[in-house]
């Protein structure tokens, strides 16, 4: 039988439309199923199944884990709390410390730094490096006398420690030099205070030597945990004040201590001065509120009124100073009676005029002090001080 042309393109039709229809139940299924296969005919027009099932297996996803975080340290934790550009983490480490990290502001000075205990043991400050720690090297401890300093806002210290005898054996004992006015004139000042008028051409010239020398600046809380035994101190340390924050003071002498980053303390009468401090290497301590005059008996008033009385007046000064830590008795006039209202003001020291050093065991509210006069030279301070 002869199949015409006609029929011959009406069969390859059919075979065509018998294709699509294959494929197109194929992708419907496939889709169904979630994924997408594409069915590939042969020559002779049926579907490679073989193929087709290669495709869907190389398709389907393979789940990616979910990476686990690295947990925070507790200086990064800390960090993440602030935004602050300038914020360190400083952490404590060494034998026996178990510290939170506190956070430091970089180019100020160290706030509060802890002053552990240990039993059998004296704590020997805070260093660099272990090495320094192992050794006590003076020149390298660190205290709230030094700028912060890190590195990726971060920094650790470490832990010195010594014991009992060797730090009774050092036999320390603190000066703490006490000036009160200065002078630009090198022959001095005239009248009865002639002596309370340092020449500051004399100040800069000891506070070089002291800077030079590597002194040891104890802060007000070190000096306290010293006196207890808690904590060496070098003999080559030395505690800087000054009375009254005369306007010579600020002048002439406080922009020495800041240029040298001395650390120093001036005792401030409230009720005349309720600035802040200069600059930061000067701390601004309690010389009382209003007790810096006579009363009745013509001593000072820290030995006229009772101790609820001066009480309330250093608490007045703690709130415009915002800090206690020491008085120093106006006139160096003290009794029992003063040493009471210091206690329940919360203060820890206090500072006399009566002249020696503190050593452990020295009456916290009797500090004695190495009074600087008129016409001292750094050799006369060298006598003083070592």
């Amino acid at each position: 039988m002869t199949i015409t042309r006609a029929a011959r393109r009406r069969r390859a039709s059919r075979r065509v439309r018998a294709r699509r229809a294959l494929v197109s139940v194929v992708a419907v299924a496939a889709i169904a199923g979630g994924v997408a296969v594409f069915a590939v005919t042969r020559g002779g027009g049926s579907p490679d199944t073989t193929d087709a099932a290669t495709t869907v297996a190389s398709s389907t996803p393979t789940p990616t884990p979910t990476p686990t975080p690295t947990p925070l340290t507790p200086a990064e934790r800390l960090l993440s709390t602030t935004t602050d550009p300038n914020a360190c983490a400083v952490s404590f480490a060494g034998d026996g410390i178990a510290l939170d990290p506190q956070v430091q502001t970089q180019g100020y000075r160290y706030e509060a730094l802890p002053i552990p205990q240990a039993e059998g043991r004296v704590f020997a400050g805070w260093y660099p490096t272990t090495a320094d720690a192992a050794a006590l090297t003076a020149s390298a401890r660190v205290n709230g006398a030094d700028l912060v300093a890190c590195t990726d806002r971060e920094r650790v210290l470490h832990a010195g420690w010594t014991t009992a005898a060797a730090n009774t054996a050092e036999d320390a004992g603190i000066p703490i030099l006490m000036y009160h006015q200065f002078t630009r004139k090198p022959e001095g000042e005239d009248g009865w205070l002639r002596g309370n008028y340092a020449y500051v051409g004399d100040f800069d010239a000891q506070m070089a030597y002291i800077k030079d020398a590597d002194f040891y600046l104890p802060t007000w809380d070190e000096l306290s945990a010293f006196i207890d035994g808690r904590l060496f101190l070098p003999k080559h340390s030395v505690i800087i004040t000054d009375d009254d924050a005369d306007s010579s003071w600020l002048e002439l002498a406080a922009p020495i201590v800041d240029g040298k980053n001395l650390l120093t303390t001036s005792f401030v009468i409230t009720s005349f001065r309720t600035e802040p401090t200069p600059n930061k290497f000067v701390l601004q301590r309690s010389h009382t509120h209003d007790m810096h005059r006579a009363g009745p008996n013509g001593k000072g008033r820290m030995v006229n009124d009772d101790a609820d009385t001066i009480a309330a007046d250093l608490e007045e000064s703690a709130r415009i100073l915002g800090a206690k830590e020491v008085v120093a008795y106006p006139f160096g006039h003290y009794d029992e009676t003063t040493k009471e209202g210091v206690r329940r003001a919360g203060f820890a020291l206090g500072r006399t005029i009566e002249p020696g050093y503190v050593r452990i065991g020295t009456d916290k509210l009797a500090l004695p002090v190495v009074r600087v006069n008129y016409g001292m030279t750094v050799d006369d301070l060298k006598a003083k001080i070592g």
